[in-house]
């Protein structure tokens, strides 16, 4: 479990909006909203074309919320702040990427799955 600002982030690889709403405290239509503002929040989406979002994600969402709400920073600050942090780190670039790899495997291995437990029946 990671703690963001007195806040725990369960130990999993991906949430659904609906998650990270509950563990930031942030509605769904600003999430949507965030994503829209800020590049580097960009969820994973699955065939139904349901959002998924990483730990990172969560992370960035924590300190955008305080950034916007505690720090008094605007959004144009806010999003100017974290791509020059961005632009320090280039290993982000390579993470999405293969996490992209890692859920289209995912998603083949759980049809294949289905697949085999729809002829065992």
């Amino acid at each position: 479990m990671i703690t963001v600002m007195d806040k725990s982030i369960p130990d999993k690889m991906y949430f659904k909006i609906s998650e990270v709403s509950k563990l930031t405290r942030v509605e769904p239509y600003i999430l949507r909203y965030w994503e829209t503002e800020f590049k580097m929040i960009k969820p994973m989406r699955t065939k139904s074309n349901q959002r998924l979002y990483r730990k990172k994600d969560v992370e960035l969402i924590f300190r955008i919320k305080r950034m916007l709400y505690e720090e008094g920073f605007t959004i144009a600050g806010t999003r100017k702040k974290l791509e020059e942090e961005s632009t320090k780190d280039p290993e982000q670039l390579n993470l999405r990427l293969e996490d992209k790899k890692y859920l289209s495997l995912l998603i083949r291995i759980k049809k294949e799955l289905e697949a085999i437990r729809a002829t065992l029946r």
